[in-house]
């Protein structure tokens, strides 16, 4: 059985866990195009090495971020994610006729 090191609710069973996607740099959505934003959204480096991944403990509905080995698949740490980020992104429309 593999176990994932949740930050909040300790070691559990990998089956309760549903993967995010890497930890990338985000666009200014107002400002990037539409290919900018698709790129950041859908696609990974999908490298060999140690990355920075979003994971969610799916039963407590808490997202966190591990650092994994993509080629051993070995889980090197988990953390809040407010250890990295710590401001939150407002998304609204550029013109205030679209909120309407």
């Amino acid at each position: 059985m593999k176990i994932m090191p949740c930050p909040l609710n300790g070691p559990r069973n990998i089956s309760e866990f549903v993967y995010g996607g890497e930890v990338t740099d985000m666009p200014e959505p107002n400002q990037c195009s539409d290919q900018q934003w698709a790129e950041y959204v859908f696609y990974s480096d999908n490298q060999i090495g140690v990355v920075r991944e979003w994971w969610l403990h799916a039963p407590s509905n808490y997202w966190f971020i591990a650092e994994r080995h993509t080629q051993s698949d070995e889980i090197i740490r988990s953390y809040d994610a407010s250890e990295i980020f710590n401001q939150r992104v407002e998304f609204s429309p550029q013109d205030p006729q679209e909120a309407s």
